[in-house]
């Protein structure tokens, strides 16, 4: 594994040994070496003796390892305390090529409870062959222009063990013409080059086999070989130059992407395709070039993967500058980049604890779990602070670096917290700080006595009518302070009666979940309010309980259609109109009224004209009915005109009905209405005003009237029924259900009525379940509305159509008469 792997691990070691060690303490550190690929039974150390463990306590103390991976690899014997290899160990598989190979495990000491530090140097051995990637390199010199001196880069031999054990000698096979150069690099490996020692004539030999064989400073040394070809090619007697042979930058770690950190430049004396030159990498680390990407064509360095200082603090990258001469002649340089660390990890926090339950009797002091801090930064950025908040009954007490106990510091009480959120808070001394948070929630046990009470006293359900069986009203919440098989719950409804009918037989609740479901489809029209009361208990010895109550509200849908009340279509024959041929632009011709029994937009009606004669002939207003004509009539225009009025509301999705008119067109009109322009008149304006205020006089008196008697019938009644319209818990609340019944009125972009609404109705829905609106009472406080007996529209309507003439004023009349009659259809 690499450097960073085997820090992971040895982190994740370490926390494993604080939860271990969750009611112990820390100290103490062993050290031992082992050489790798040592036989499972090859004794490291003794770890009791080194620790002062005698021998007749060994078998009380139970030593033991914490639970990182790497324990597997050794085991301590009982009976002496002796730490032994259990399983082989491979040094390269542990550690890579890192040059020190340290094992960190904790050692677990019982009665009293220790943690104790170890590591375990892995030593090398001299079990891996050098090895070249390839077996056979390339290279091609250029007679007459190669000077005795010239160095050529060779590929540089791996091998898996490090140290002396690594590669330490490159020898070549004799030769008067090639000689071998090595030198370290600054990471320390090995690397050889090719001197040519004596000027190449391709004509006396065009090419030279060498053998180049890389030994590792074992005992017995082993070694690898490749064979190096030299080629001897003629002319392109230039090659490619640096500014530099040597580069040294330094940037952040937290660059953006793509940012060119360099921008290397070579340059060739040669013309043509022998002075273009391509940037490549040699011999440069796959880590870095997985990192830093150069354009091969302008020799731009950029960033292709984020930095992490943590990773790795440098870089060299071996740039190659070769032109398209034949053969390619190269230059070289080394680009060495520094990282510069920035403060960009948080820290981070673990805390292991067996349990996360304190009994409430726990002494002041009583180590609760242990805390772990970590901040992959270095210097200042990696310093922590820990912190917890002040006013509560716990602290923080250091231990060994960035590890920290969390013990009581106060006395518990269940009855007072049964639950504590503790916010530990671990700051870097970076700039800017940063900072990292974590919650540990403890529990403070106690028994069993709390009954379970409900999140409210009362829940509001809405659920539109004409819904399916099974549909989803409400879900309650109830909770029990209590633990375990006290705080299990069981939900179920109180037996009533509503209307004779059992209250089961309207709604079911699902005993464990408290979710509440309609047993048929609800019809808004025969109900408006169904109250029930459900009982939560626990499976305490003895059963604790509570009730509570749920009022489900059924709201209206859109499944009326519209009812034309005038014209009257209702029999065989098609209602007629008189129009005189003189009728300017505007005339009022009629007045479409039409009714839904639904409320809200499900009633807010629409008019349009869908079928005409002479479709340019009429219009209509949208929102009143009226239909006025376009134009001033002419002679041709045909004498009848047939039109089809479609009335739809505004419901989703929206239901409509039709009517057909017919408009005789006559020379003359005995009455004929006044023109457009006269109808502002100020007489006939003050006449609709004073119908418009009789009406809304007598709709508030009929009002209060039903309103009381229902009153009356509810105090009368020994038992409450579904037949009250209001509920009367107490005085107190009469008027805020007479508040309810206030008429709301809706008017007309012209100023004139639309239609108003008397209802006792929720205002807003507001979700699937809410706090009541009503006062906790007993079942026989509520009511239930039922229909009341209203005069039909369309009788009221032929009254007024037989008070008025035929007249504008007339049409006006018998416009304000429908709005009287909408008005008390919805009282």
């Amino acid at each position: 594994m690499d450097n960073q792997s085997f820090v992971k691990a040895w982190k994740r070691q370490v926390a494993f040994s604080l939860f271990l060690c969750s009611w112990g303490w820390v100290s103490g550190q062993l050290r031992y070496s082992i050489a790798e690929e040592s036989h499972p039974g090859t004794v490291v150390g003794n770890v009791a003796q080194d620790l002062g463990v005698n021998l007749a306590d060994i078998s009380r103390r139970r030593l033991s390892f914490g639970s990182d991976g790497s324990s597997r690899l050794f085991s301590i014997e009982k009976k002496n305390g002796a730490l032994v290899v259990h399983e082989r160990i491979d040094r390269e598989s542990l550690c890579g090529s890192s040059l020190s190979c340290l094992l960190h495990l904790e050692v677990v000491a019982e009665n009293p409870l220790e943690l104790h530090s170890l590591e375990i140097e892995i030593l090398d051995i001299n079990d891996n062959l050098p090895s070249f990637i390839s077996l056979n390199q390339l290279i091609n010199v250029t007679e007459l222009f190669s000077s005795p001196g010239v160095t050529f880069q060779l590929e540089t031999a791996k091998d898996l063990d490090v140290g002396k054990n690594g590669i330490n000698e490159y020898k070549l096979n004799p030769n008067p013409y090639f000689s071998l150069l090595t030198k370290h690099r600054m990471d320390g490996t090995l690397i050889a080059e090719l001197v040519l020692e004596k000027s190449l004539d391709r004509e006396e030999k065009a090419e030279h086999k060498l053998i180049l064989t890389a030994l590792d400073g074992g005992d017995p040394p082993k070694s690898g070989t490749t064979q190096i070809t030299v080629n001897v090619l003629d002319i392109n007697d230039n090659a490619p130059v640096f500014d530099q042979s040597h580069y040294k930058i330094s940037i952040l770690e937290n660059i953006p992407l793509n940012s060119v950190i360099i921008h290397l430049n070579a340059t060739d004396l040669d013309d043509g395709s022998n002075g273009e030159i391509l940037y490549s990498y040699q011999l440069t680390l796959d880590s870095a070039k997985t990192i830093f990407q150069i354009n091969p064509q302008t020799g731009e360095v950029y960033l292709k993967k984020e930095l992490d200082y943590e990773i790795s603090k440098s870089y060299e990258l071996f740039v190659k500058a070769a032109d398209k001469g034949s053969p390619k002649l190269e230059g070289r340089c080394v680009v060495k980049v520094e990282v510069e660390d920035v403060n960009d990890n948080t820290p981070e926090i673990s805390f292991n604890s067996k349990s996360n339950e304190v009994p409430e009797n726990a002494p002041i002091g009583t180590v609760v779990g242990f805390i772990t801090v970590r901040d992959r930064d270095y210097g200042k950025n990696g310093d922590i602070r820990l912190s917890v908040p002040p006013g509560l009954p716990f602290t923080c007490q250091p231990i060994l670096n960035n590890r920290y106990s969390l013990v009581t510091d106060g006395w518990l009480d269940r009855e007072k917290h049964a639950q504590y959120e503790i916010i530990v808070m671990a700051s870097d001394l970076g700039s800017p700080s940063l900072h990292t948070e974590t919650k540990i929630t403890l529990n403070i046990s106690d028994v069993n006595d709390n009954p379970p009470v409900f999140h409210q006293s009362a829940y509001n359900a809405f659920i539109k009518e004409n819904n399916e069986a099974g549909s989803l009203l409400c879900t309650l919440f109830a909770s029990d302070l209590d633990e375990g098989v006290n705080s299990e719950l069981t939900y179920s409804i109180l037996e009533s009666q509503v209307d004779g009918f059992s209250i089961s037989s309207f709604v079911y609740i699902n005993s464990e979940s408290g979710e509440i479901f309609a047993q048929r489809s609800f019809d808004y029209e025969q109900t408006q309010v169904l109250k029930i009361t459900v009982k939560v208990e626990d499976s305490g010895s003895p059963r604790l309980s509570s009730n509570a109550s749920v009022f489900i509200f059924v709201l209206d849908t859109n499944d009326n259609h519209p009812t034309v009340l005038y014209p009257d279509n209702s029999g065989e024959h098609i209602p007629q109109q008189k129009l005189p041929k003189s009728a300017a632009a505007g005339y009022l011709v009629t007045k479409v009224s039409a009714v839904d029994v639904d409320s809200g937009h499900n009633a807010w009606l629409h008019y349009k004209i869908v079928d005409s004669t002479n479709p340019r002939l009429f219009r209509i207003s949208e929102a009143s009915g009226e239909i006025r004509t376009v134009q001033g009539l002419e002679d041709v225009d045909i004498l009848e005109q047939k039109l089809v009025i479609l009335v739809s509301d505004h419901g989703e999705p929206s239901l409509s009905a039709t009517v057909t008119l017919l408009v005789n067109i006559l020379d003359s009109v005995v009455n004929e209405s006044p023109k457009s322009q006269d109808l502002t008149n100020s007489k006939t304006t003050n006449d609709m005003t004073l119908y418009l205020i009789i009406s809304l006089v007598a709709i508030s008196l009929v009002s209060l009237v039903t309103f009381f008697i229902l009153i009356w019938k509810c105090l009368k009644r020994e038992n409450g029924s579904s037949s009250c319209g209001v509920c009367l818990p107490n005085k107190s609340h009469s008027k805020h259900y007479v508040d309810q019944y206030q008429p709301t009125l809706f008017l007309n972009n012209d100023g004139t009525l639309k239609y108003m609404e008397v209802r006792m109705v929720p205002p807003e829905p507001q979700g699937p379940c809410y706090p009541t609106c009503f006062p906790s009472g007993t079942e026989n406080d509520f009511a239930f509305m039922k229909p009341q007996n209203f005069p039909q529209l369309k009788d009221l309507m032929s009254e007024a159509n037989t008070s008025s003439s035929n007249t504008l004023v007339g049409n006006q009349v018998r416009h304000t008469h429908y709005r009287c009659t909408f008005l008390c259809f919805f009282i």
